[in-house]
């Protein structure tokens, strides 16, 4: 039945794609991936274009999970999970979030998950479109690019982007956040240290 309503968006073609790419951010579980493929090896010089497509009616849709999650996300993690167990994932995803949405945005995995995954633990909307956009945009756009380029050719390198994306840009993500934490904590240390002096000099002036 999903396969139907795939072939059915694809007789639609690009707005089809992109009403694909709109719900799979939202609900739909077959990622839009499936329908970016054929599309686009139907007419590889407009791959770029549909790349474009996809990746617009991805961030328009992100919003929409976002607030399913902000409305439901909880009650149905609640019911369905121990709340210790939910109490330890919203910390590990406020902790870390960035991480989750960079590598699940390029992933076969349904970005429905990691949208209302935010709304429901309550990743600021702001974060998730700018990591959402980083991570789709790379798996969109390297896929319409390599069709572009290569048309029928890159058929069998497009089947393996997404071990290709993860394997570079999990090691990428990582060094990210650890130069982030380094910065932050450095910063931390300039702030308390100036604090301390300021708490000298006022004593000293006493």
């Amino acid at each position: 039945m999903l396969q139907d309503v795939v072939d059915f968006f694809m007789e639609f073609g690009p707005w089809g794609l992109f009403i694909h790419a709109f719900i799979d951010a939202i609900i739909f579980p077959i990622p839009a991936l499936f329908l970016q493929l054929p599309l686009s090896f139907m007419n590889p010089q407009s791959a770029l274009l549909l790349a474009t497509i996809g990746f617009i009616g991805c961030l328009l849709g992100t919003p929409i999970g976002y607030l399913i999650g902000r409305l439901l996300g909880n009650s149905v993690l609640y019911k369905i999970l121990k709340k210790s167990w939910v109490d330890s994932a919203s910390a590990m995803f406020q902790k870390n979030g960035e991480a989750a949405i960079l590598i699940g945005s390029f992933t076969p995995i349904p970005f429905k998950v990691f949208t209302i995954l935010s709304g429901a633990l309550n990743f600021p909307l702001w974060r998730l479109m700018i990591y959402a956009a980083i991570g789709r945009a790379a798996k969109f756009y390297l896929i319409g690019g390599l069709i572009y380029m290569y048309g029928q050719a890159a058929e069998n390198m497009v089947h393996d982007v997404s071990i290709y994306l993860f394997a570079i840009g999990v090691p990428l993500i990582i060094l990210f956040l650890l130069i982030r934490k380094a910065i932050r904590k450095k910063r931390a240390a300039a702030a308390l240290l100036l604090e301390q002096q300021s708490g000298q000099s006022k004593q000293e002036s006493q």
